[in-house]
């Protein structure tokens, strides 16, 4: 196929080129009614290419196949029978998988450190999870995805089971054995989704994780915004083979999608694939060589150490790592993870995503040059020189695996949606949870609905939140009380 192409990018050039007036939404008419003062902050070009794919970029009748033509070229450069492009993030995308294999009342083998959308679809699909408990990394204090050996059990113990939910590359970085698990999956003649969400740029280079699509996994969703250079909320999700049937996967994607789907996604979508066909092998060179300079540049700071890739991949579990991600601990500084995250943005402008109880992580990609890698590890020479400042936090009661582990003994759905009351937090052990309680970032839920609470769960969450960490889930934001299955 011609990667030259971004049949989305040329349509959107070609409507400017004709000018044409439209008498649909968006309301703001390529701009011409949008306020000043907002163009003055997104400027006037992203008004211009803000148009309808239907009845704008293309005809009624979506006849010239923009859409269909950018997702075959996609489907083609990352080795996928089909590609789906989606405007609501894999939030939306990972959704669409779950309820393409599994319906009301069925059993889906599902990893406990997947993300917190995950746990929205089986609330909507009425679907039964079979948790798969993940590597505990007792050192690490850290859920690596599960290993072989729990999934090979846990298809053996539930063969009803309609298929398997696993994730790639964590929050974190580190990924299983994904093509052992598709082989194990295949054997049982089960499909298996993975999340990599933090995956797009892994088709594109061979020094990264396996791309699940190569390891040969039915359905594969990526979030392009996440490592690639598309807009928030751009996701894809890959389909090959037969065991999901992309007729079946479309149409469910229908039940969740918006009609009214962004043309400004879908074309950052098709120029980014265009950009990693072209040059996608540089590009990420670059970024893993401006990812080896921040490790090497933390690791001469006191009180700091940056996990090296070898060191990562000594750890139980861990089968590959994305070098991406560079997680540094902050702990010998005598300070948390949020804190050093808060103190870096107010002290230097430095933004991280992730953060926890002793750990930062930094993101670098293709977007990271000289400047943007000088610039981290000066700020993290100056937080190492001044956490003295930094006020002492309460310390966060990380449970033993066993306590996190908690036992579902209700369907998600039936205790979400079924008769609630709020009790006390020191009361909420022992009752079953009726919320989700999710530590974000990263997104893996410790409560989901219909989990048996115990005491010391709601001690990590209670004593997390004194620390610093964000638990946007709960009706209680303080959680002081948690909402519970009421007693019949």
């Amino acid at each position: 196929m011609d990667h030259s192409r971004a049949p989305i990018l040329e349509a959107m050039l070609e409507f400017r080129r004709r000018g044409d007036v439209v008498y649909t939404p968006p309301g703001h008419k390529q701009g011409r009614g949008a306020d000043p003062r907002v163009i003055e902050v997104l400027g006037r070009e992203a008004f211009l290419s803000d148009v309808l794919t239907t009845g704008g970029l293309d005809d009624r009748t979506s006849s010239h196949g923009y859409l269909q033509h950018a997702q075959e070229l996609m489907a083609d450069a990352v080795h996928a029978d089909t590609a789906f492009f989606s405007t609501a993030g894999s939030s939306l995308s990972v959704k669409t998988a779950m309820i393409s294999v599994a319906g009301p009342g069925e059993k889906l083998l599902i990893a406990r450190n997947i993300h917190k959308s995950v746990v929205s679809g089986l609330l909507l699909a009425g679907i039964e999870p079979v948790w798969i408990e993940p590597a505990w990394d007792l050192d690490l204090e850290l859920a690596h995805p599960p290993s072989l050996e729990a999934i090979e059990r846990a298809l053996d113990e539930h063969p009803d089971a309609k298929g398997l939910l696993t994730l790639g590359p964590t929050d974190y970085g580190v990924a299983g054995d994904l093509p052992a698990i598709v082989a194990a999956c295949h054997r049982h003649d089960k499909p298996i989704i993975v999340d990599e969400a933090w995956g797009a740029h892994l088709p594109f280079h061979e020094g990264l994780p396996v791309w699940g699509m190569d390891a040969g996994a039915d359905v594969v969703v990526t979030s392009v915004h996440k490592a690639g250079s598309a807009f928030e909320q751009s996701s894809v999700f890959h389909l090959k083979g037969d065991r999901v049937d992309a007729a079946v996967l479309k149409q469910r994607e229908d039940l969740l999608s918006t009609t009214s789907t962004s043309s400004l996604i879908y074309a950052a979508l098709d120029g980014w694939r265009r950009q990693m066909v072209e040059h996608g092998h540089e590009l990420i060179d670059a970024a893993l060589g401006h990812a080896q300079t921040v490790r090497d540049g933390i690791n001469g700071i006191d009180g700091l150490h940056a996990w090296t890739v070898d060191e990562l991949l000594a750890r139980p579990g861990v089968a590959e790592v994305d070098p991406y991600h560079v997680l540094v601990e902050v702990g010998d500084l005598g300070v948390t993870g949020y804190q050093a995250l808060d103190w870096l943005r107010a002290e230097h402008g430095i933004g991280l995503g992730l953060s926890d109880h002793r750990r930062v992580e930094a993101l670098i990609t293709h977007g990271d040059d000289d400047s943007t890698v000088q610039r981290l590890v000066e700020a993290l020479m100056d937080l190492s020189r001044r956490h003295g400042e930094i006020e002492r936090s309460p310390r966060v009661e990380i449970p033993s695996p066993e306590h996190l582990a908690l036992e579902t003994v209700m369907l998600p759905r039936d205790a979400f949606f079924g008769p609630t009351e709020s009790v006390p937090a020191d009361e909420a052990p022992g009752r079953i949870a009726a919320e989700l309680a999710t530590p974000y970032p990263p997104g893996v839920p410790v409560l989901v609905p219909g989990d048996l609470i115990t005491k010391e769960a709601v001690e990590y969450l209670r004593s997390g939140l004194a620390a610093g960490m964000q638990l946007p889930d709960p009706a209680s934001s303080s959680l002081d009380t948690i909402k519970v299955v009421a007693h019949s």
